[in-house]
């Protein structure tokens, strides 16, 4: 038996794919086939339809009154940030740090899309 059919039993059978390139088994949640390399399109994290750049013009213009937190369908805190203006401008800065690096997430928890 080989090293890829022990792996395979270890591993239930939904959790298997086969390699889009050279048809090799592998777990759905490999980043990369364990024979030829290939990226594993079934494991790639899924985005959220909204963008980064929009969001940081949003906030960076907008911020104060909570555009940004609507946009990205958070209406709860977008409400709170227009009763507090932006947490007078201290909320406003954190959402902006945190769209630019990254870590700011939509209603869903989904990242932002990079384009």
């Amino acid at each position: 038996m080989t090293s890829n059919e022990t792996n395979d039993l270890d591993t239930p059978a939904n959790n298997i794919i086969h390699c889009t390139t050279c048809g090799t088994k592998m777990a759905t949640s490999a980043s990369a086939c364990p024979k030829c390399g290939a990226p594993n399109v079934a494991a790639t994290q899924k985005t959220s339809q909204k963008t980064m750049v929009a969001a940081a013009l949003l906030c960076f213009f907008l911020g104060t009154i909570g555009i940004h937190r609507f946009y990205v369908g958070k209406i709860g805190t977008g409400i709170l940030m227009i009763l507090t203006l932006g947490g007078l401008g201290i909320w406003t800065l954190i959402d902006l740090v945190r769209i630019i690096t990254g870590s700011f997430k939509d209603k869903q928890g989904l990242p932002l899309k990079r384009d």
